[in-house]
């Protein structure tokens, strides 16, 4: 009959990690099982960036100091794809860890809560019941598939990857910095937008930096993509050279996240839950893999009802704000708006950050303010 665990994660980065140490927090006797492809610590390209809603996270998870010896980056910049500038002290700070550390210390905290941990690629995935079994020989009550934006569990079940359109391409490196450095900066461009590049201080005189753009403006700039990327890369952090680039794919989230079928529940990138906004996904990762946890253990016989449940009472409201915001920013002219709003009041920046890194959504009145400046723009009355 093979091997049977009361939960297994498909994947080890931070979703699958959230589940497999959510699921032993809870139930220290359930048997948990987290599989990978990969050995850790191994790198994976990212903007590296964990936001305080993050921070919230690990405590939930109980690792409240995991990545306490990181110096927080309390400052954020932004460049609207018009020039126009912002920056602020964000209301919670922020921190930039490398995903090298990072899942490799998730990976850690679930080995020692007891979870099984193992190299392990998934080929084959078969409903049997009440169970699903994985290559034929692993048998689990309910799979967490959190294996990344080009998941396999996604294809085994039958749900169809990300549509291009909602697909962006990004490439991440390191660069040289002052030790002093503590903003994170994002620069926008208006050239093939929606399009920006980042820099992220990680506090010991290196930054993440990046760039990254929406697939079919990429396909349509007329270049490979290679020299697309690194070129505006450098063309948008000049004194910022990168090494270490690797390129790597960001399904958008749509609003509506599939969240899987019978068993099987999709977690982070695979489920589509990164920011369409800001690209962020780490937040999303680990809230994703602890509803999935708990809905496993709170429902084993339906497992999937109440997960979707989960995820729409904790980010239904707020997706359906980044999807409506994600159609309105596909001008430039939109942006520059907020950007301007939030250069004259705290408060809009502050949501503004709430939005793209955690689960804010944008009141009315603001949403209907930012509005009119846009259109005000659009027609020549105002910037």
């Amino acid at each position: 009959m093979g091997e049977e665990w009361d939960l297994a994660g498909v994947g080890a980065g931070p979703a699958g990690s959230a589940a497999a140490l959510r699921a032993a927090q809870l139930r220290p006797d359930l048997r948990v099982l987290l599989l990978d492809r990969s050995g850790f610590p191994r790198d994976k390209p990212c903007g590296d960036g964990i936001a305080a809603h993050g921070r919230d996270e690990l405590a939930l998870l109980g690792l409240p100091a995991l990545i306490d010896d990181y110096r927080p980056t309390p400052r954020l910049t932004v460049v609207s794809p018009g020039g126009l500038r912002v920056s602020a002290e964000a209301a919670r700070p922020n921190h930039v860890v490398p995903r090298r550390v990072f899942d490799a210390r998730l990976v850690e905290a679930a080995r020692a809560r007891g979870v099984e941990v193992r190299r392990h690629r998934v080929r084959e995935l078969v409903p049997d019941g009440s169970w699903v079994v994985l290559d034929g020989r692993l048998r689990a009550r309910t799979v967490v598939a959190a294996d990344g934006a080009n998941s396999a569990v996604r294809r085994l079940i039958g749900l169809p990857a990300a549509a291009e359109r909602h697909t962006a391409l990004a490439v991440r490196g390191y660069a040289d910095v002052p030790e002093s450095d503590d903003v994170q900066l994002i620069a926008m461009q208006r050239a093939g937008w929606p399009a920006y590049a980042w820099s992220f201080p990680i506090g010991d005189g290196t930054a993440n930096v990046g760039f990254g753009m929406l697939l079919p403006r990429l396909r349509a700039a007329g270049a490979p993509g290679r020299q697309v990327l690194h070129g505006r890369l450098a063309e948008l952090l000049p004194d910022r050279p990168a090494r270490e680039l690797r390129a790597h794919h960001l399904p958008l989230s749509t609003g509506r996240p599939a969240p899987g079928a019978g068993r099987v529940l999709l977690a982070g990138d695979a489920a589509g839950l990164i920011n369409p906004l800001t690209g962020e996904g780490i937040y999303y990762a680990l809230l994703s893999g602890r509803l999935a946890a708990e809905a496993a253990l709170e429902s084993p016989d339906d497992p999937l009802t109440r997960y979707r449940g989960k995820l729409r009472g904790a980010l239904g409201r707020h997706l359906r704000t980044t999807d409506v915001l994600a159609r309105l920013a596909q001008s430039p002219g939109f942006i520059d708006a907020a950007i301007a709003t939030a250069a004259r009041r705290k408060e809009v920046f502050d949501l503004l950050v709430e939005v793209g890194l955690g689960a804010g959504t944008v009141p009315a009145p603001l949403a209907l303010a930012v509005g009119l400046r846009w259109l005000r723009g659009a027609t020549g009355l105002s910037r």
